[in-house]
């Protein structure tokens, strides 16, 4: 859940003004703490393609199929050499337990201070039910062995998506 503070903090919003990153440039860096005793970063991944997926929350209807989905596919992805990390603002322990549920073995990643969310460009303010917060806005980055991005997928519909990932792979030749 995120904390009040950082939803009403003008210093931790405005990080999130930034200007959104673009195809061509370098994947910022990261490094999480991720399910089943891993940690993902950035320099972990030099050399190796990689789909970087951004989702609000674990347990959720859409974000559990949307994990779903990339399990399914994640035999092709890992033939094709391509890694899979999802990354939500949920502490590990939550991850660890939707990843048992649902026997998903990629990563799932906790960006519990938001730093990854911020400098992805995905944490934005979001308007629900007339109410305005700050949450995760779901998004994919697809990044190459040589670490720059080639392909972003904003403001995600699940249905769907996880073909047009595994597509875009296969036209670029990954």
């Amino acid at each position: 859940m995120i904390e009040q503070k950082e939803q009403k903090d003008p210093a931790f919003q405005e990080m999130s003004l930034k200007i959104p990153l673009a195809v061509g440039d370098l994947a910022p860096s990261f490094n999480m703490e991720a399910s089943g005793g891993r940690r993902v970063s950035l320099d972990a991944l030099k050399g190796v393609p990689f789909v970087l997926y951004f989702y609000p929350r674990a347990n959720t209807p859409g974000c559990t199929q949307e994990a779903l989905d990339f399990s399914h596919a994640l035999t092709e992805l890992t033939q094709r050499g391509v890694s899979v990390i999802g990354v939500s603002r949920d502490i590990l322990k939550k991850l660890d337990s939707f990843a048992n549920k649902y026997n998903l073995t990629f990563p799932l990643a906790s960006d519990a201070d938001g730093q990854a969310s911020v400098a992805y460009g995905v944490w934005v303010q979001k308007t629900l039910y007339g109410k305005t917060s700050m949450g995760i806005e779901r998004a994919t980055y697809l990044v190459n062995a040589q670490g720059r991005i080639v392909h972003i997928w904003r403001k995600v519909k699940v249905s769907g998506h996880v073909t047009a990932v595994l597509n875009e792979i296969i036209k670029r030749g990954l």
